[in-house]
């Protein structure tokens, strides 16, 4: 009964993990890794607020110490902003064999670059809620939907070998619900929590093996 009130009150979520090693990894007491989202002006961007989620779940749960972006970025300056930024991990290779950047890359003590494309979209809704004020006071009814998709891939650049180890992709899908009897009361899919926790859980195993 607790297991269904609570499918109930958080919506229905999917999530799909899938990885491709190409190289071994492990990772030094001194080193650390830079959790990246894709910036591009005029295009769009991997949410803020997801790449924090990654970079404190792998520093919250694991001995990995992970530098912020906005740190990395401002270290880095001008060549990680919006207009000048790799769209692509590929275009890694070339901006590093730059001197004066690699050589800041390796002050901070970065073993990995990761780099995380994606977005969350809402991909479909239905259902309609209708609201009203009248001599007995407001109410809604009504009943709606609407399904999310989270998909991010995140591509582990191994700086000390300039090459790419791996790629994991993250797949979550869920539907929320807004059922309106009076109150209108959103019953939530957190889509992007699991996509974020899915993604940080395969990364950490993905680190730190050897």
């Amino acid at each position: 009964m607790a297991a269904a009130i609570l499918l109930l009150v958080v919506g229905c979520t999917t999530t799909n993990i899938d990885e491709t090693r190409q190289g071994y990894t492990g990772i030094e007491d001194h080193e650390s890794v830079v959790v990246l989202g894709r910036r591009h002006k005029g295009d769009y961007d991997t949410e803020i607020d997801f790449i924090q989620c990654v970079g404190s779940s792998l520093e919250g749960k694991s001995s990995l110490d992970v530098v912020p972006e906005q740190e990395f970025t401002d270290r880095l300056y001008p060549w990680f902003e919006p207009r000048t930024a790799p769209v692509r991990i590929d275009g890694l290779h070339n901006l590093l064999q730059q001197k004066n950047i690699s050589q800041r890359i390796f002050d901070m003590g970065i073993r990995y670059i990761i780099w995380v494309d994606g977005s969350t979209e809402t991909t479909g809704s239905a259902g309609s809620i209708a609201c009203s004020i009248g001599p007995g006071g407001a109410g809604c009814l009504g009943f709606g939907t609407w399904d999310n998709e989270s998909l991010y891939e995140a591509a582990i650049w191994d700086f000390e070998n300039m090459t790419t180890v791996g790629k994991i992709k993250a797949d979550a899908k869920g539907t929320s619900y807004m059922p309106a009897i009076v109150v209108p009361i959103p019953l939530l899919a957190r889509v992007k929590a699991n996509a974020c926790k899915g993604l940080s859980d395969q990364l950490r195993s993905f680190l730190i093996s050897e």
